[in-house]
């Protein structure tokens, strides 16, 4: 049986829930459901007077485990799973790390002792296995690195052992010879630097920076580097040596370099590079499967034993680090504590290589740890490359980060842990001190071959460029900012200037202010943005934005100005003569009374400034097509009344209905309490609203623009602010949110605020916002509970009074007699303005009570006892 069409159309429903409560403020909530404040901290720093000791093995063992992160996988080492994987990774980094550390010669010409190099790589290795925490980096030289460092040696204007034309210095004089031993005392000075800045920035817990550094710009830097080092690759490709440059448009000039010198270039290293290329390339292809795990297939371990093989045998006339390492003038250099006695001339170049070294390393890490889902932490990281460069310098070796290519080689080979990295540099060292020379034979291309096949995992990152410009605008100008300030500027300061427009985008996107306006869906207590949903509905007299980000002093005026936009208002600032109003009112509130002459000693601490509730005004905005018709809005009275409530006499401006706020300022109203003073000075309108203090200034229509076609009428009584997607409000703008708050007050809106955090009504606490006209009894716990609020108070008109005045004064006494005749037109237009005469009324119930004797209220010279008894049985039968 076929199910009927209406019940398959009909959307399933999951449940119901009906909820009955009352409407909920903050103030209430609080109060009624017991809100923990927090004491106080004490400030008071005392020394006790023993000191307590806990220990505990859980807390030992957590910081065991953090300093020394070898512990957390050597105790979970799974060697059925991981061992043949790892010595298979170890053995092809192993591999190429030699003969990476031969010919280093080509880019520094500053050749270090062959047996120093390679002790420096093991005990830097080390080093990272037992206090690094990624499972892929392999730690050694970096080109880039180097070459940097030897930006350093210009300082002594040292002449470089293997000149531009390839010829090597002569090592038997004496001076040179001095010379080049200054040389290497100056590179351990600078590595040792290094590494005792990374340790100090590692202590300070500095790690933390790369948290703010997002995807993009990891990936956009380290394509840069990778262009960086092929680059650097086109010395053992094309055989040619020259003037290799670092700094600003480096690149560029060492590509004008390889062009000029490109007729010079070798064609069998050309074709070896070439045929490593294809072989490399090849690989790619041949799957392995051993256990149901893949396995690649270890061609850079084959290419560089098969062509070594072949150097050592035939003469291939091509480039390779067998004459430089001959020409090194000592073989080993005992380690020995480096040089600081030319710290300050060093200074600055090692702070920029801890940086470097540093972020390489780490963004090479988190790029594998994104793959293999792990973490790596960001400040045991920094310490543990500042330990192996500290180590580094005692060899007078160079600056070590991340090696590129071996760690490519480590993770594509299937290294598990770091347990491949410690293989890798023990074969490296065992096969250097036995048979070293044996790979000296080795052309540098084929070396430059597998450099820049590695290389190429970095340059696919090009591919994601189009995907960024349809996913994220700002995340696709990070990639091509950073990418043109690394490459064109180099590592360091285009690593700066990434990391500052990155923050400066950050910073821009996170404070950029988004309101939406909001609806209600029918029948529910949802409520949609307007612009989204076409079934949301704006309801009559209330006006709901939702801010959708924090509020500050870098969107806090996007934000007024969005909101007068939308209320047809414009912000006008106060003249002099408000503005002297405005502080008199402050300081009679605050209890200073105001005096001709006053006399204070200067030893008595200074009274404080009295704070002014707002600066400006808010007028009607003036449209081109009823410029005659606007009218503007001013500051006219101050009024002080006793207090009815606790927070004291509520005044709200003008009335809330569109006949009673054109009409209201001409109706009678009289005291029914006698004995009081006449004051015809001071006039004001009473609510119900209790949390507006009568400090607030009152505005109302100038007197010589009350027309009958001027009458400028509000049709929004409540404006309530959804503040659930705000996590903070600062100073500033705790400051302007209450001006205007008081502003609106002054138009008769009255502002409220639903869903508001507690930590953002503790920030409003702590700024000082709250007074007599912003109290927590504006603040709602929901959205709803602040619509039915609004709702709730403006479903009746307002009562009217006058502070002080005889029973028959008028509010239209300084009128002429043409806008007296007006007004008494306007007032018989509606029936409703019968129920405006301004009586004190006692409760709403009272004028319940006249509806439904069908007769206005008498006077209150009439009202007799049987009207008194009548009012008393209606009110409590």
């Amino acid at each position: 049986m076929e199910p009927d069409a209406e019940t398959v159309s009909a959307p399933r429903q999951l449940g119901k829930y009906r909820i009955k409560r009352g409407i909920y403020t903050e103030e209430q909530f609080q109060k009624n459901y017991e809100r923990n404040t927090p004491s106080p901290r004490n400030r008071d720093f005392r020394i006790q007077g023993r000191v307590q000791c806990r220990f505990s093995w859980a807390r030992f063992r957590k910081i065991i485990l953090k300093m020394f992160p070898i512990l957390n996988w050597l105790c979970a080492y799974r060697v059925r799973e991981w061992f043949l994987n790892d010595i298979h990774a170890g053995l092809s980094v192993g591999m190429v790390q030699i003969p990476q550390g031969l010919s280093g010669v080509l880019l520094t010409r500053l050749p270090l002792p062959v047996v120093n190099g390679f002790y420096s790589a093991f005990c830097c290795s080390l080093t990272y296995v037992i206090f690094g925490t990624s499972h892929h980096i392999s730690i050694g030289s970096f080109s880039i690195l180097n070459a940097m460092v030897a930006d350093v040696l210009k300082t002594l204007n040292f002449s470089p052992i293997l000149t531009a034309n390839g010829t090597f210095a002569n090592f038997s004089d004496a001076n040179y010879m001095k010379s080049y031993m200054e040389a290497l005392t100056l590179t351990a000075s600078t590595t040792f630097l290094t590494g005792i800045i990374q340790l100090l920035l590692g202590c300070f817990c500095l790690g933390f920076v790369t948290t703010y550094l997002p995807k993009t710009l990891i990936d956009s830097y380290l394509t840069a580097a990778a262009l960086h080092v092929i680059v650097s690759q086109f010395s053992f490709i094309f055989g040619i040596v020259i003037n290799f440059h670092m700094g600003p448009l480096a690149i560029f000039y060492n590509l004008f370099q390889y062009c000029v010198a490109l007729p010079k270039a070798n064609a069998t290293s050309i074709l070896l590079f070439l045929v490593g290329l294809v072989m490399l390339r090849i690989s790619n292809c041949i799957k392995i499967t051993y256990k149901h795990s893949p396995v690649a297939f270890p061609m850079e371990l084959l290419l560089i034993i098969t062509i070594t093989i072949i150097a050592n045998h035939v003469h291939l006339h091509a480039e390779s680090s067998m004459l430089a390492a001959k020409m090194v003038p000592h073989r080993f250099l005992p380690p020995t504590l480096p040089d600081l006695s030319n710290l300050s001339r060093i200074v600055a170049h090692a702070f920029s290589l801890a940086i470097v070294s540093y972020f390489l390393l780490i963004f090479v890490g988190k790029r594998y740890a994104c793959i293999h889902n792990y973490n790596i932490s960001s400040n045991q990281e920094l310490m543990a490359i500042g330990l192996c460069n500290i180590f580094s310098s005692f060899f007078k070796s160079f600056a070590v980060s991340c090696a590129i290519s071996g760690t490519v080689i480590q993770e594509k080979t299937g290294g598990k842990t770091q347990f491949a990295a410690l293989i890798g540099a023990s074969v490296m060292l065992v096969v250097v001190m036995k048979v070293g020379h044996f790979f000296q034979a080795l052309p540098n291309a084929v070396l430059a071959a597998i450099v820049m096949v590695n290389m190429f995992p970095f340059l696919e990152k090009f591919m994601d460029v189009p995907t960024l410009w349809r996913q994220d605008k700002y995340h696709f100008v990070i990639w091509i900012v950073t990418f043109a300030a690394v490459l064109c500027l180099g590592l360091d300061i285009g690593l700066a200037i990434a990391m500052g427009f990155t923050f400066f985008i950050i910073t821009v996107r996170s404070h950029r202010m988004k309101i939406v306006m909001l609806g209600q869906i029918p029948n529910t207590d949802l409520y949609r943005s307007l612009s989204d949903y076409k079934a949301a509905a704006e309801i009559e007299g209330v006006k709901i934005f939702q801010c959708c980000s924090s509020i500050s002093f870098a969107n806090m005026r996007h934000f007024k100005g969005y909101l007068l936009e939308k209320m047809d208002v414009k912000a006008v600032p106060l003249d002099e003569n408000e503005m002297r109003a405005l502080i008199s009112v402050s300081l009679s509130s605050t209890g200073m009374e105001k005096k001709d002459f006053q006399c204070a000693c200067v030893c008595d601490p200074p009274e404080p400034l009295p704070r002014i509730p707002y600066t400006e005004k808010l007028v009607k905005r003036l449209h081109r097509d009823n410029e005659s018709s606007s009218s503007s809005l001013n500051l006219i009275r101050w009024s002080k009344f006793e207090s009815k409530h606790s927070s004291g006499t509520l005044p709200t401006g003008m009335l809330q209905t569109q006949h009673a706020q054109s009409t209201a300022i001409r109706l009678r109203a009289a005291r029914p309490e006698s004995g009081k003073k006449k004051d015809e000075g001071e006039r004001t309108w009473h609510s119900s609203d209790p949390g507006v203090d009568t400090s607030t200034t009152l505005l109302c229509q100038e007197a010589t623009q009350l027309r009958s076609t001027e009458f400028s009428t509000y049709p929004v009584h409540t404006i309530i602010l959804d503040f659930s997607m705000v996590q903070f409000v600062d100073l500033q703008a705790s400051d302007l949110l209450r001006q205007m708050f008081h502003m609106f007050q002054n138009l008769g809106i009255s502002v409220l605020i639903a869903s508001c955090h507690l930590s953002v009504i503790a920030i409003f606490e702590k700024n000082d916002f709250f007074d007599g006209c912003v109290t927590k009894a504006r603040f709602f716990l929901t959205l709803h509970d602040a619509v039915l609020a609004a709702l709730e108070q403006n479903q009746r008109p307002e009562i009217v009074e006058l502070s002080v005045g005889d029973p028959e004064q008028e509010l239209d006494e300084g009128l002429t007699e043409e806008q007296k005749i007006t007004g008494s037109e306007l007032l018989n237009e509606e029936p409703i303005s019968d129920l405006f005469r301004a009586y004190s009324l006692q409760s709403e119930a009272e004028m319940n009570i006249f509806q439904q004797y069908d007769a206005p209220p008498p006077e209150p010279g009439d009202r007799d006892e049987e009207w008194e008894q009548k009012w008393k049985y209606a009110r409590d039968p």
